[in-house]
């Protein structure tokens, strides 16, 4: 509350002057409103809590003679870039004569078409199981089972992901997500090899990044 203190008195002569009051601001409710307010935001405000993504990478074989062998045709390479949003693509076998990298990006419109297309085989299948889920022919557990046979079709697209040593972990998960939401369960995670990050790296690049 505002407190108005009384001044003022007589000049010499005998003149009165008119008085002048002091404000004086007391700021102890604003203080207490203070921390209610704060205490107020503390509880109602979620915490942001940290977010995990789990990679299962596959196991080492010894004989790789007993290795199941995947089609070339069916690869697709991810090279994900240093810089925020920077992705390159080539399908099938890498061929130093006429292989090219294609850039696109993580918008709806770049990425994930090309994996949808890639994976249409599989994508298909899980489209028909989800109509015949919501028609009532299948239950849950039924159509779980079912996904996840179809996603490990022989004919689905097995896709490597590739880094550089200074690419951005959020690129990599970014690139993680676009696999699981078009169906894309086989996949790696492997470093940029020397014949690659040329056609995309300049030589000083190359050398700082020691790549072989």
């Amino acid at each position: 509350m505002a407190e108005i203190i009384d001044g003022g008195g007589h000049e010499k002569g005998g003149k009165k002057r008119p008085k002048k009051g002091h404000v004086h601001m007391d700021m102890t409710p604003m203080v207490d409103l203070a921390f209610l307010l704060l205490t107020f935001f503390i509880l109602a405000t979620s915490l942001s809590k940290p977010k995990t993504m789990e990679i299962v990478y596959p196991k080492e074989v010894k004989d790789t003679k007993t290795t199941t062998k995947i089609d070339d045709d069916l690869a697709t390479t991810l090279i994900v870039g240093e810089r925020e949003d920077q992705i390159f693509y080539y399908n099938g076998k890498f061929r130093v004569d006429t292989t090219e990298l294609i850039s696109t990006n993580f918008s709806k419109d770049g990425l994930r078409v090309v994996l949808m297309e890639r994976n249409r085989h599989v994508n298909d299948r899980i489209d028909a199981l989800a109509k015949r889920y919501k028609s009532g022919e299948l239950n849950k557990p039924q159509f779980d089972s079912l996904v996840t046979v179809a996603t490990e079709d022989s004919l689905g697209t097995f896709v490597i992901i590739k880094t550089l040593p200074t690419t951005k972990w959020k690129n990599v998960v970014n690139a993680v997500d676009e696999l699981n939401i078009t169906n894309i369960r086989k996949r790696a995670i492997q470093d940029v090899d020397l014949r690659e990050a040329k056609l995309f790296l300049t030589e000083e690049e190359i050398a700082k990044y020691k790549l072989k």
